[in-house]
């Protein structure tokens, strides 16, 4: 594959970037944390325009220039540092988190506490640690140091969006309106990347995703038509939830496959890359880490190896993300529902598309007598994919290997992001990583370790100066 090898070239310049970082870590601990203490939940409007002048000011205070550019919706924070240099990396990030409501957390969701977890040690707890906030200000701790120690060995680009948690519905708009100023050799997206037992992930695209809600209420179909009515009414009215549940089962099999027809038609196989990288990952992958992530206890295929994960990685899925009907509440009240509503998602592999998903779902639900069940888009994205050979990529795989991390590489992720704006409308590679470890993303008591965060600032500046310098490219391929 002409994947980067280990180099035994001295960096004399990181060495003291890296003692550094170690001797300042406190107060880029603190600046973590007074960041994370800012609630900016964008499902729910709060705290989203002091967040997005935070951002502004963090990309000042580093010798940029930055503007919050509204949209629709939540401003998305534009800047640029100039330092002069030959290549430009962009960065995409987002200042938004998920809500916390209803949720058990074993310290305050936006107290950034630090809390000693049995697995790893000392950890900040805190909504956003993980995703994506703490790796968003671990990255400005190391653009700030490497300033102040002398210079960046790149020109930065930022993209910082506040909507990315709603499906990042006005990021669109923006991207295709800055094409001509968000031109750049790469894009970098900053994220922890170790797995639970320590091993660096390296995903090379992600999954696209049509995100929906589907509705059925009484009409001239059936059903009451704008209350709840007594479920004695049952024997001659009919349910529209049992009339929704009918249409989601003919969407997929008992045992979970789809039934769309045609929806899988323009998947795309995996390439013979992708072949090759999924041999070497197979060696290395270690179901039980995922299976634990997920509390669960087995997957739902039979199978093992290289052909779970390429099942994993290149198959689409259809999943219901909730239910709702009639009455939720505690005891007992019976009741036939007059609307019944789910929301789904559905997972694009390359080769489909968000509205050719869209025209079959349609098409197949019509087909099957549910031409009356509402559907809703609430978000989408296309799939993304880079080649490992990327000269961003390959940069990457150095700076880990220069820290002495060999990772996995992963022609895909099985979840989604609005990358396809940067592949597919742009024309950039887009590259995600760091070192460090997260978890919990989405789910009370997010967390991160806090050495695996100075870790991250480690190989951020590792990463900038490779990316940055072919010729240190040409000495680690």
């Amino acid at each position: 594959m002409g994947l980067a090898t280990r180099s035994e070239t001295a960096w004399p310049d990181l060495q003291q970037v890296y003692e550094a970082i170690d001797a300042r870590f406190d107060k880029h601990l603190a600046a973590i944390q007074d960041f994370l203490r800012m609630p900016s939940i964008s499902n729910e409007g709060i705290g989203m325009e002091e967040t997005a002048a935070y951002v502004r000011k963090l990309i000042a205070d580093v010798g940029g220039t930055a503007e919050i550019c509204p949209t629709q919706g939540y401003p998305v924070v534009y800047g640029e540092v100039n330092a002069g240099k030959e290549k430009t990396l962009l960065i995409y990030g987002m200042y938004d988190v998920q809500p916390v409501a209803g949720e058990q957390w074993i310290s305050p969701p936006f107290g950034a506490e630090i809390v000693e977890l049995d697995e790893f040690g000392k950890c900040v707890v805190c909504r956003g640690v993980f995703n994506s906030k703490g790796p968003l200000r671990g990255f400005f701790n190391v653009i700030a140091l490497l300033r102040e120690m002398g210079d960046l060995p790149v020109n930065l680009k930022f993209v910082i969006e506040g909507e990315e948690e709603m499906g990042s519905k006005h990021l669109p708009d923006f991207i295709l309106s800055n094409k001509d100023r968000l031109r750049a050799d790469a894009v970098f997206f900053p994220f922890y990347s170790q797995n639970r037992s320590g091993k660096p992930i390296l995903y090379l695209g992600c999954k696209g995703l049509v995100y929906l809600e589907l509705a059925c209420q009484g009409s001239a179909r059936g059903g009451p038509t704008s209350r709840d009515v007594h479920s004695s009414y049952a024997a001659w009215i009919s349910s529209p939830a049992w009339r929704l549940a009918n249409a989601l089962a003919a969407l997929v099999s008992p045992e979970e496959h789809i039934l769309v027809d045609g929806l899988t038609a323009n998947a795309k196989p995996p390439s013979d890359e992708d072949e090759e990288l999924l041999n070497v990952l197979s060696k290395t992958f270690d179901a039980n880490v995922w299976l634990k992530e997920a509390d669960a206890l087995r997957f739902k295929v039979d199978l093992n190896g290289k052909d779970l994960l390429r099942h994993y990685l290149f198959s689409p899925t259809i999943t219901i993300d909730g239910l709702s009907a009639g009455y939720e509440g505690p005891g007992m009240k019976t009741v036939l529902p007059h609307k019944a509503t789910a929301k789904l998602d559905i997972r694009l592999v390359p080769g489909m598309t968000v509205a050719d998903a869209l025209s079959r779902l349609k098409a197949h639900l019509s087909k099957h007598g549910f031409d009356d069940v509402g559907i809703e888009v609430l978000g989408s994205y296309g799939p993304s994919k880079v080649s490992v050979r990327e000269p961003g990529v390959q940069a990457l795989i150095a700076a880990y290997r220069h820290l002495g991390y060999d990772p996995e590489i992963w022609p895909m992720i099985g979840g989604s992001a609005p990358f396809y704006l940067f592949t597919e409308e742009l024309g950039i590679p887009i590259i995600i990583g760091g070192l460090g470890h997260g978890g919990r993303a989405h789910s009370p008591n997010e967390y991160a370790p806090v050495s695996g965060m100075k870790l991250y600032e480690k190989s951020v500046a590792t990463y900038l100066y490779v990316f940055g310098a072919d010729t240190r490219i040409r000495q680690m391929c």
